[in-house]
């Protein structure tokens, strides 16, 4: 081991000229030794040969002078641009030109640093990257030739990496190693790979439109979906409230049909005896009532169908040109028009079951007020039937009476009713201002037909009864006869029975005026 002259001990009894001696070789040494001294920076291994071999790399060691050399490996990145120096044909024998960037370095691997030593020592960047571009392009022109344009354009990784692969055997054994390899340009002289730049363009810009498409489709299948919800909350929004209002109807009709029924049976028996003479016309003014209700009604069921139909018919026609129309447009407005036909078709649908609903209410109402009519009609009726069975009470009871009285009755209303009989034939005589009558015996004449009259009025009177009033007038006269109790004949036929007119004769002319 080395010790530095300072610490070692002189002998005891050394002369000074021995220490001197001692002293210039301990500094003779000293300055050999750092004059070996070596500190290799990390980019370059110091390679020491001699009474040793040595490679040193970012370390320090100590190279004994005149028995070791030091030599310098460049471990730096070298930037190659390669490039094909002609055009080379690919698989598809389309000829191209191919420039790439290729990163290389002297390999740190000891095994390699060795092989880089022998081929690049003392070198510098220039020469081993001239070298490397050689291997390179030589190894891109054969890996050019086993690919077609398209696969090599379309995926430039993977020529790269079959490039590396190829060439990396080649530049282990000079001591190299590929660090990247970038392709930056394929060159054609008939612009193919332009074209399929262009044929690329085309698909990325029919994916993009497929794309917006789909996307556009979403919007509009969320906007309709959206649509749909607030048109479902609307329609059953709607739907409640026509339900209400046709349950409110309903009552309302209910209601009036109550009361209605009490003011008829009240108005009834209020008005039996001033409506008498009016049952004929009210009765068919409520058969008529009804029967224009029912009618009213059917017309509505009517309508209500033909708009029913009407809409069914504009809703076909909707569908069949929104199919129509489908057809020819796009794939992504297809399924937004069939939601909007079926949304218009819903909304039809409903539209026609609300009006539905209320040809009901209105069916509903009518029948209701037909009924109310009709209670009117059988109250009236009722009161009718209770006087006519009052008046036929009434009628059975005279018949009995008369029926008792006999014969003595029937004489009795006979005379009763003759003088009313002979002024009613005597009573168009009353409306005439003058009557003018030509010859003799007019006055007498004119008497006689209003007897005559008189006469018709009791042959009619025998013929409906089937009693004969002249043999009944007859017997009854001669039995008074007979007992001598008749008297004279004002006191059987009343004054009233006949009127002597007064006749104005003129003494210049034959006529007689009554």
């Amino acid at each position: 081991m080395f010790v530095p002259p300072c610490f070692l001990e002189l002998p005891f009894g050394a002369s000074p000229a021995t220490v001197i001696t001692v002293a210039i070789i301990a500094v003779v040494v000293i300055a050999i030794l750092a004059s070996g001294y070596l500190k290799a920076p990390p980019d370059t291994a110091y390679i020491i040969s001699g009474l040793r071999k040595k490679i040193i790399i970012g370390k320090a060691s100590i190279r004994i002078p005149f028995f070791e050399r030091v030599d310098k490996l460049k471990l730096q990145l070298i930037a190659v641009d390669v490039k094909t120096s002609s055009a080379v044909p690919t698989a598809d024998y389309i000829n191209i030109n191919v420039d790439a960037n290729v990163n290389i370095k002297v390999s740190s691997n000891p095994v390699l640093i060795k092989l880089g030593a022998e081929n690049f020592l003392n070198r510098d960047t220039e020469y081993i990257g001239k070298v490397a571009r050689e291997v390179l392009e030589g190894n891109m022109r054969e890996i050019v030739g086993q690919m077609t344009l398209e696969s090599m354009v379309n995926d430039r990784k993977a020529f790269a990496e079959k490039v590396q692969e190829n060439a990396a055997p080649d530049l282990n054994r000079m001591g190299l190693e590929i660090i990247s390899f970038n392709v930056q340009n394929f060159r054609d002289d008939q612009n193919l790979i332009e074209n399929l730049g262009i044929d690329n363009t085309t698909k990325i810009q029919k994916k993009a439109a497929i794309a917006r498409a789909e996307a556009e489709k979403e919007i509009e299948i969320a906007k309709a979906n959206a649509k749909k919800e607030a048109n479902d909350a609307r329609i059953l929004s709607e739907t409640e409230i026509a339900q209400k209002n046709n349950q409110l109807a309903i009552r309302q009709a209910e209601l009036k049909k109550e009361s209605d029924t009490q003011q008829a049976v009240a108005d009834a028996a209020y008005e039996i005896q001033r409506e008498e003479q009016r049952r004929t016309i009210e009765v068919s003014r409520a058969n008529a009532n009804i029967a224009a209700s029912e009618k009213q009604i059917e017309l509505k069921g009517r309508e209500a169908e033909v708009k029913e139909k009407a809409l069914e018919a504009e809703v076909k026609k909707m569908a069949e040109a929104a199919r129509y129309k489908a057809q020819q447009e796009a794939d992504a407005k297809l399924y937004q028009l069939k939601k909007d036909a079926e949304a218009d078709r819903f909304q039809r649908e409903q539209d026609a079951e609300a009006h539905k609903a209320e040809a009901e209410a209105a069916k509903f109402a009518k029948m209701q007020e037909a009924e109310g009519i009709a209670a009117v009609g059988k109250a009236e009726a009722d009161a009718i039937r209770a006087k006519g069975l009052a008046e036929a009470e009434g009628i059975n009871a005279k018949a009995e009476a008369m029926k008792k009285y006999g014969e003595a009755a029937v004489l009795e209303m006979y005379f009763k009713a003759l003088p009313d009989i002979v002024k009613n034939a005597a009573a168009p005589l009353s409306q005439v201002d003058k009557i003018t009558m030509y010859g003799d015996g007019n006055s007498s004449k004119m008497v006689g037909d209003i007897i005559g009259s008189t006469v018709k009025i009791t042959d009619g009177l025998t013929e409906a009864t089937g009693i004969d009033i002249r043999a009944l007038l007859a017997g009854f006269l001669g039995g008074k006869i007979a007992d001598g109790k008749l008297g004279t004949a004002s006191s059987v036929v009343p004054a009233q029975t006949a009127v002597e007119p007064e006749i104005y004769t003129e003494p210049e002319s034959p006529l007689e005026t009554l």
